[in-house]
């Protein structure tokens, strides 16, 4: 019997592309992004390695390409049908970007900077140090492509033009429009920031605890990112929701507690910058500050307000009838996702002084109404 004869089922073409591309791939439920082994990686370029991470948990949209290039040296060209927000872990350097019709655009990044790429739009990565290399990691919505049309070559070398995603001149420069939501869904549409440590935040009340966050629009894509933070002495309410998120430190260290209804116990996840998890599907998370200074993270995934891409993300993020709020941030004694601080295991709060009492931060939750 011939290979054309033997019946194909079960394929994974995304999985079957990594394994020809020659990537080492991580699976694991936390991974720290700067230990990561990488190879080189010829489609990057001559002197670039990379790395897959394969969160558990990520759902089958989603997955993490990390690029560690040679100090001096960039990627080669290269353009596609997956959408990609980059993460700079450390590095500094600049994108250059070229349109179907012939227009160019540039910017310079550095460590804490996130940008993504237009669809389909030609562009080259360059480190612009001449010592240290630069470490990018991006969140793509690659595995979903790749298994929706299983062709290379249409990925790669397809020339439709989504000029309707470049956006505005001034999103290439680190400057935005702010779309005014109400809390926890205020939007910040661009295509580049400069650093995600200094961005303004805007008041999550229902989140708790004094928190803070932005939505972002990348790029007019379907890809999903926020930033939220914590200010020092505090910790957020736990809440579920839908797989295929990406959460990744950007400032501070701490903790996050997950666990499934019903569970005895918790599993736990410790980070500081570079380190990524995944909540699984409806799995609860809460995340916690042990540091001196406010903590923020960052959330990569596919679908996000305005393309929230399915019906359990449209619920998630922005409930189903106008005006209503999403579960994820209503009581779950109201039918949502969130746990109220009242509500919680009071567990929760005790390893959580214990943690602050070690590290020698003074606890400010005592105004919120906490379990004890």
């Amino acid at each position: 019997m011939s290979d054309k004869d033997i019946p194909r089922y079960g394929v994974d073409f995304y999985m079957d592309w990594v394994e020809r591309e020659g990537l080492p791939v991580t699976e694991a439920f936390g991974i720290d992004l700067f230990e990561l082994e990488t190879k080189p990686w010829a489609r990057a370029g001559d002197h670039v390695k990379g790395a897959a991470a394969h969160l558990k948990g990520r759902c089958d949209f989603s997955n993490m390409f990390l690029y560690e290039i040679a100090p001096g040296k960039s990627t080669a060209p290269q353009k596609h049908l997956y959408e990609d927000v980059f993460y700079v872990l450390e590095g500094r350097g600049s994108t250059q970007l070229e349109f179907a019709d012939g227009s160019t655009q540039s910017f310079e990044w550095g460590p804490k900077s996130l940008f993504a790429i237009p669809l389909n739009a030609r562009y080259r990565l360059f480190n612009g140090s001449g010592k240290d290399r630069a470490l990018l990691v991006t969140t793509t919505d690659m595995p979903m492509v790749m298994n929706a049309f299983h062709n290379e070559e249409f990925v790669f070398n397809n020339d439709f033009d989504f000029s309707e995603r470049t956006g505005k001149e001034k999103y290439f420069s680190g400057e935005g429009d702010l779309i005014t939501v109400r809390p926890g869904n205020h939007m910040w549409e661009t295509n580049f920031v400069p650093d995600l440590a200094s961005i303004e935040l805007k008041s999550w009340g229902d989140r708790g605890a004094g928190g803070s966050n932005i939505m972002f629009v990348l790029a007019d894509g379907t890809m999903h990112a926020h930033i939220s933070e914590m200010p020092v002495g505090t910790y957020k309410k736990g809440h579920r929701h839908g797989p295929g998120y990406h959460v990744m430190c950007v400032t501070g260290h701490g903790y996050s507690m997950l666990w499934f209804e019903g569970e005895e116990d918790f599993t736990r996840i410790d980070w500081k910058h570079g380190v990524v998890f995944p909540p699984a599907d409806r799995q609860f998370h809460q995340h916690f500050n042990t540091s001196q200074d406010p903590a923020r993270y960052l959330a990569t995934g596919v679908g996000g307000l305005r393309y929230p891409f399915t019906t359990d993300r449209r619920k998630s993020l922005l409930g189903m009838k106008p005006g209503e709020r999403g579960a994820v941030s209503t009581s779950i004694k109201d039918g949502g996702d969130q746990v109220e601080y009242e509500d919680q295991d009071p567990r929760i709060h005790q390893i959580w002084l214990e943690e602050m009492k070690k590290n020698g931060v003074t606890p400010k939750m005592d105004k919120f109404n906490v379990a004890q």
